[in-house]
């Protein structure tokens, strides 16, 4: 026959404290360092589509260029978005608006999905896999951070 043991214990009650400095910072300035130094490719941006922070080998693969050389731009004008078209044509503005960084700026929301880049004048485009999450401070968007896979096949 099994045995079993059973111990009642106090029940555990939080103690009041005052919370400290770092949950006071907002959160872009939190993710920034972690994101300018991540292996994998990232960025952040602001609620204005500013470049907050980039990985370098984000700037890599999105063909942004060195990360002091885009921070404070916004994401539309040093990212060459084209369609998925054999004609690979640019991506219309409208149709912009909808990849993951900023659909997860004006949604609210978590946001996934593929787009097509052009790293360089005359390299071969590439279509990547995005993820990006809302950043909030004080219960309002103020960024978002997304993460980027090449698509191989």
């Amino acid at each position: 026959m099994a045995h079993v043991e059973l111990s009642l214990s106090g029940a555990f009650v939080p103690q009041a404290r005052t919370p400290s400095e770092a949950e006071f910072v907002p959160s872009l300035d939190r993710w920034t360092a972690t994101v300018a130094a991540a292996p994998e490719p990232c960025l952040i941006i602001d609620s204005t589509t500013a470049i907050v922070a980039v990985s370098v080998t984000c700037g890599e693969l999105l063909g942004l260029g060195k990360p002091p050389e885009v921070i404070g731009k916004p994401l539309g004008s040093v990212l060459h978005l084209i369609d998925f078209t054999a004609g690979a044509s640019e991506l219309e503005e409208s149709d912009a608006d909808k990849i993951p960084p900023l659909l997860a700026l004006r949604s609210e929301r978590l946001a996934r999905g593929l787009l097509r880049v052009v790293p360089a004048p005359g390299e071969t485009p590439l279509t990547i896999d995005a993820i990006a999450t809302p950043l909030l401070d004080n219960e309002r968007v103020a960024g978002s951070m997304t993460f980027f896979s090449a698509v191989r096949y």
